[in-house]
């Protein structure tokens, strides 16, 4: 029996992080877990808390589901009732998983080691287990109990015949208990002997150390548990050290003879050996491969370990389709320099990369790029895509279409723009095609209108028929697409419907349609705005298809570094000033390019009165705000996306300063964390400064404000030869046995392999385009009050219908 009455606590952090992942969807995930919690009403989560799980997808380690997990161990919630929820919500995944986890809770991190010893010997056999509190050891010889053999330490002194034979240990927790390897105790006879025992005593006397069992090569699928063992006779007893890729392993139970990873990931595939060792020698075992493909894993039920049968849930139809990779780019411009203002981008491109996190894209969420920084950024795009790779570009801002050619309008855009002077969308998709994708989404959240001040027809290149193309328009051609005003935050329109359709497991254009429908039946829409789908895509295709390991690991290893060096941010560290106070320096991602820094104190001493940390002296290309910074909530340094921890402490007050437009940080951030401070007895303020470097965070490694070719770059990732050589940045490159590499942290260098100028994406013309530009008509009543303030985006799962056409105004229009 297991005691299902203990705290989800107790489970350890492989066990809550891999709960944690079958948590993290949307079908059936840690949304459907909270609401089913609540018929406790202790176990409730608040909105403010359900947000924060929500924005833990900002981080790329983050996992809204290990969030709500942890909320709920805090809150002692047994691992019964967990289970309770998991099998009403027809988790079948994570009941088998959780039944299976406490089942085999107690686990044996040190086992028993067989010996030789002469007679009169001191002999100690040592077994250690970890679980929960209060573990009981029970030690065997064969059936037979040991009387005294009540702790991890069984020892044989002095050693007799009597001694010899087999010895196990059983710990126990309550009901429940696993048992130790066998360990033999053989008693060596002096040399000369007829005992049959003697040669391999004396094997071991001569080499002090043997291993008697090597670990085995395997083939496994992620998801699967990977178990090597290696064993070996010595005295004293041997120690073990685990080591993946000549690397050693930090977990406790590679210093074990038998290696387990429950969950294994694509990460873990490469060589595995084993470091024997006592006092006095050190062997290796055999070095074994063990490599791990996708998973395959089906959707039957689970049958429960320890109790019925649960009852399978409804059966579903799955798409036979994999992806390579899933890559997205999402760009949103809001300040333009020549044009009107736009607000719904920012809340656009937030929710659309929460979700498309949750369906295991690889996101790139930018704001307000300039031409230049829009180009390099779909060259970084196009670098990440590769054969079967499902590509997928947003874009929402001012645009136009001319001729069936969608152009994409930067912020630095000239009062008169044209073609040359924009992104052109037609162009971008060849490239893609020439990337052999699985599947190339485009969503274009701009209006369609033409551009009058541009009347040369561009020609695309001829297309490949690749039957994988769809391109998703918030509005029809010819017309223009809105947003809602509502409190902080503005929508899209075509975002408010898209959100709530994009986690479906259906065909992309399918999912597209049923939105076309949702707005359809939006009063204030209908007449104005209508999405419109283009598509050839002849496969049943979706974005919630799994992915697929590709035939060239070490081209999906170097399309991983270059994603993950553009979301690496500075670690937090305690800075310790000379007057005693200790202040917390912390940073989050709200965006790739936009970035929370936030200082705290931690340590006051008694004689001091008032002290207050704050961030100045950053870098003027970063355009900062010194009236929107060092704000005591997030709301008021400019940030109306993040939302304070609620799990801090009250009593520990921040100050938050938000920086924007990383993209353009051409040198190592740098800034002065300032303290100011008064001591009880004195009437004047003391002020202590410490100059901070965090090298370049997140996208400001990729150096977009630099031109750089697709010509040299386009085959960087199609080859599966990359030498140890090959051109990653400093400590980013593939892991090999034997080489050194230093943390993603610490990493400084940028993606641009190929600074050249080129004219990629702009399409050039041989005219100056002089006339000046013309307002687009409104589309609204006459009567309808314009521009209203910023607003609150709408909630995630839910579209407000009741839209005024006060709330509406002209979004993206040229």
């Amino acid at each position: 029996m297991c005691d299902w009455n203990i705290g989800l606590g107790t489970l350890s952090e492989e066990a809550l992080s891999r709960l944690a992942h079958l948590l993290d969807n949307s079908d059936c995930g840690w949304r459907q877990l909270a609401s089913m919690v609540t018929e406790q009403p202790r176990y409730r989560c608040s909105e403010k808390e359900m947000t924060s799980c929500s924005l833990q997808v900002l981080s790329p380690t983050g996992s809204p589901g290990r969030f709500l997990l942890a909320m709920l161990g805090d809150r002692s919630c047994p691992l019964g009732f967990l289970l309770h929820c998991l099998k009403k919500m027809d988790h079948q995944d994570a009941v088998q998983y959780l039944t299976t986890t406490v089942t085999e809770q107690i686990r044996v991190t040190l086992q028993p080691q067989s010996q030789h010893a002469s007679e009169g010997a001191r002999v100690v056999l040592v077994c250690r287990a970890t679980g929960p509190a209060g573990l009981a050891y029970r030690w065997f010889r064969g059936k037979d109990e040991i009387i005294g053999g009540w702790g991890p330490e069984l020892v044989l002194s002095p050693l007799t015949s009597a001694h010899q034979g087999y010895y196990i240990c059983r710990v126990n927790h309550g009901d429940s208990c696993v048992f130790s390897q066998w360990a033999r105790v053989h008693l060596a006879r002096p040399a000369g002997t007829s005992s049959g025992g003697s040669s391999s005593f004396f094997l071991s006397a001569t080499s002090g150390l043997q291993i008697v069992r090597q670990p085995r090569a395997q083939v496994l699928s992620e998801g699967e548990a990977l178990g090597l063992e290696c064993l070996a006779e010595a005295n004293p007893p041997a120690q073990y050290q685990w080591y993946h890729n000549k690397k050693p392993l930090s977990q406790p139970q590679a210093q074990t003879c038998s290696l387990r990873i429950q969950c294994v990931t694509t990460a873990d595939r490469g060589q595995y050996s084993c470091k024997v060792f006592n006092l006095y020698h050190e062997m290796w075992s055999d070095q074994v491969h063990v490599n791990i493909g996708p998973s395959f894993a089906s959707e039957a039920s689970w049958a429960e370990v320890g109790h019925s049968s649960a009852t399978p849930g409804p059966d579903r139809q799955r798409s036979t389709f994999y992806a390579t990779d899933k890559v997205a780019l999402l760009m949103g411009n809001m300040n333009y320099q020549h044009h009107c203002q736009l607000r719904a981008p920012m809340a656009d491109v937030h929710e659309l990369t929460n979700q498309l996190r949750q369906l295991d894209f690889k996101v790139v969420s930018l704001l307000d790029l300039s031409w230049q920084e829009m180009h390099s950024a779909v060259m970084e795009f196009l670098l990440l895509l590769d054969k079967g790779v499902y590509g997928l570009l947003y874009f929402a801002g001012h645009g136009y279409e001319n001729y069936g050619n969608s152009f994409m309008v930067p912020i630095d855009a000239p009062a008169s723009y044209t073609s040359e002077h924009c992104l052109w969308v037609q162009d971008i998709l060849q490239k893609m095609q020439d990337k052999e994708t699985g599947l190339n989404v485009f969503l274009l959240d701009m209006c369609r209108k033409r551009n009058l001040n541009d009347d040369v027809i561009q020609q695309p290149g001829p297309l490949k028929v690749t039957a994988n193309i769809v391109f998703g328009y918030a509005t029809c051609v010819d017309a223009e697409a809105f947003e809602v005003n509502k409190d902080d935050l503005s929508n899209g329109i075509f975002i408010s419907y898209l959100k709530q359709r994009l986690c479906e497991d259906e065909k992309v254009t399918v999912m597209l349609d049923r939105v076309a429908e949702d707005m359809g039946r939006c009063a204030i829409t209908r007449g104005r705005q209508a999405l419109e789908l283009r598509s050839n895509l002849s496969e049943r295709r979706a974005l919630t298809d799994l992915i697929q390991g590709s035939t060239c690991p070490a081209a999906a290893s170097a399309r991983n570094m270059h994603w993950a060096i553009a979301h690496v941010l500075p670690e937090s560290r305690n800075l310790q000033f000379d007057c005693g106070v200790k202040v917390q320096l912390g940073f989050a991602a709200e965006f790739s390019n936009i970035m929370i820094i936030y200082t705290r104190i931690l340590e006051t001493p008694k004689d001091i009165s008032y002290c207050s940390a704050h961030v100045t002296d950053l870098p003027e290309v970063l355009d900062i705000d010194v009236k929107r910074s060092n704000h005591a909530s997030l709301q008021e340094a400019g940030s109306l996306l993040l939302t304070m921890d609620p799990m801090l402490s009250p009593e520990l007050p921040s100050l938050y300063t938000r920086i924007k437009d990383l993209q353009r940080l051409k040198m190592e951030l740098t800034f002065t964390v300032c303290l100011q401070y008064q001591y009880s007895n004195l009437d004047e303020e003391v002020e202590e400064r410490q100059e901070i470097g965090v090298g370049k965070p997140l996208v400001s490694k990729l150096n977009l404000y630099e031109p750089r070719l697709h010509s040299a770059s386009s085959d960087l990732l199609s080859s599966c030869s990359l030498p140890e050589s090959s051109s990653f940045p400093e400590g980013l490159g593939p892991s090999y046995p034997g080489s050194e590499t230093s943390s993603i942290g610490s990493a400084s260098t940028s993606w641009s392999y190929f600074p050249q100028s080129g004219d990629f994406l702009s399409p050039s013309t041989n005219r100056v385009n002089q006339p000046e530009e013309t307002d687009s008509p409104d589309m609204l009543d006459s009567n309808s009050p314009q521009s209203l303030t910023t607003s609150k985006s709408l909630p995630h799962g839910h579209v407000d219908d009741t839209y005024q056409f006060s709330d509406m105004r002209n979004f993206h229009s040229c």
